[in-house]
């Protein structure tokens, strides 16, 4: 089975992309055609990150509010299970030394 290679971007190509969606008026279809990039890829940029700084030439790429969201959920549900196993060791620990010795 042949695998597929992903291709990675640079930040300044996805900031003139974005910037072409925003100022062309051509759709995104159209654009991901002219550059030559998958379909939809566009859509996931916009929906992905947030331009900081877009009037200035230090624009930059910026995690949108809701993938910030996204990562942080992520990061407190591994934060919690960690926290419950260590309760659920504790536990067995208490219960193993509380025994009375018969």
């Amino acid at each position: 089975m042949e695998q597929k290679k992903h291709r990675k971007y640079t930040e300044e190509f996805k900031l003139e992309a974005l910037g072409l969606l925003k100022s062309s008026g051509k759709s995104a279809v159209q654009i991901e055609r002219d550059l030559g990039i998958t379909a939809g890829m566009l859509s996931k940029w916009r929906d992905r990150y947030q331009v900081a700084n877009p009037d200035t030439d230090e624009a930059s790429l910026e995690p949108s509010d809701l993938e910030a969201a996204k990562r942080e959920i992520k990061r407190l549900r591994r934060q919690l299970a960690y926290v419950e196993e260590e309760r659920e060791i504790l536990k067995k620990t208490i219960n193993i030394f509380s025994r009375r010795s018969e």
